[in-house]
């Protein structure tokens, strides 16, 4: 087997932390992956991975090696790709981002980037859930608020700004609050994430610095759709992206409130694989994309 495929595979087992995993989305047998990291070994004469029944890790050794691997395999790709620059970008990428961004930001714009770029093809995963890249195959993945701690290459955005609205209905029933000490007599729809069940506080800006309250709700949901289908039917009031609401302030669906107190905004991030060297369709697209997000979404850099 060539070296350079020796190198692939191997640094595709350590991020996957599994055989198995790796062979999946390298689409080669398992037998094959687990002989090639086996020939790698022998040639460079070190035990690179500790192998368990439940866990891939690399041994000192490894991991040194997988940082070199990682420099090697950027420095091909760009040296084969040195001469395809100025060519049309093609190939097919696999993009995750989260729900009602995908269906009112990205899906209606696509259009358009197909038309630049003909021979790209989009295969498109719009979840709020949290995907493994590197198990998914995911070439890059937009991703709303803090971020936990990975080995991915993280590239910010801007943010997206939040604001407090309710209905009509729910402030002639309950009355309109003005700052943050009018929330003791208001009901919130309380939102939790879907990846940790964790119930979101609600949030204000004041003199600069952050606060948050944990306000009782009669209403607990986990997905933007029925965090905002609960605000329009009365239950409470919501925090949310200014862009994923304003179809329903212009129609005087939802009304904003506490304008002055607004919770701080998401930060915006594209998440890649844990590799230096990005494909020619993938900057032409995050280019695209982070553009798309700063017009249509008021992200600000």
């Amino acid at each position: 087997m060539d070296r350079i495929d020796l190198f692939r595979i191997f640094t595709r087992v350590v991020e996957c932390s599994s055989f198995t995993r790796a062979a999946d989305t390298l689409r080669l047998p398992r037998s094959s992956v687990s002989a090639a990291v086996q020939e790698l070994e022998g040639r460079v004469g070190a035990r690179l991975l500790h192998r368990t029944t439940r866990k891939v890790s690399p041994t000192l050794d490894g991991a040194a090696f997988y940082e070199r691997c990682l420099r090697l395999i950027a420095e091909v790709e760009e040296t084969e790709s040195l001469f395809r620059r100025a060519t049309t970008p093609s190939g097919k990428l696999r993009i995750d981002v989260p729900g009602r961004i995908g269906r009112l930001i990205l899906a209606p714009a696509l259009p358009t980037f197909l038309d630049l770029y003909p021979e790209i093809d989009i295969e498109l995963g719009v979840t709020d859930r949290t995907v493994d890249l590197i198990e998914d195959r995911i070439d890059c993945a937009l991703r709303v608020g803090v971020l936990e701690i990975s080995g991915l290459i993280a590239r910010p955005l801007g943010e997206l700004p939040l604001i407090n609205v309710a209905s009509p209905g729910y402030l002639a029933r309950h009355g309109t609050p003005r700052t943050p000490d009018d929330l003791a007599g208001h009901w919130p729809v309380n939102y939790a994430s879907p990846s940790s069940g964790r119930v979101e506080d609600w949030e204000w800006m004041e003199n600069g610095e952050a606060r948050a309250v944990r306000l009782r709700g009669r209403v607990t949901v986990n997905s933007a759709e029925a965090y905002i289908a609960c605000c329009l039917a009365g239950l409470g009031l919501i925090q949310i992206p200014a862009y994923d609401v304003k179809a329903h302030i212009a129609a005087g669906e939802l009304v904003e409130v506490m304008p002055d107190h607004r919770a701080p905004p998401m930060p915006l991030t594209l998440l890649y694989p844990h590799r230096q060297h990005l494909s020619r369709r993938l900057q032409v697209f995050t280019d695209w994309l982070s553009e798309l997000l700063a017009r249509d979404i008021g992200a600000a850099s």
